[in-house]
């Protein structure tokens, strides 16, 4: 297996597995139909606690799919269109 294809390999299964759960397809569902950032709004768009929610966030961070910005005491959320691309290639080449 050539070493690029191993790489792809890898990241495709490194973002495969942040998308693993239902709760982080919706939040990066409903990152992806916003302009910009969202604060608090991805708390009240799921019925789950906020400290979950928050874990959850942080996987889809550590993977690249979505980046954190600090807005005062809050952080606001926005997609990494570049990854969700890189995503979406990776899947197309199955």
């Amino acid at each position: 297996m050539p070493v690029d294809e191993s790489q792809a390999n890898e990241r495709l299964a490194t973002l495969a597995k942040a998308l693993g759960h239902p709760a982080r397809v919706t939040i990066l569902r409903l990152l992806l139909r916003r302009e910009g950032c969202v604060c608090g709004e991805i708390v009240d768009a799921l019925p789950l606690a906020q400290s979950t929610v928050s874990q959850h966030l942080g996987q889809l961070k550590a993977a690249g799919l979505i980046r954190g910005e600090v807005d005062g005491a809050r952080v606001c959320y926005c997609v990494e269109p570049g990854v969700v691309a890189q995503f979406k290639a990776l899947v197309e080449g199955l």
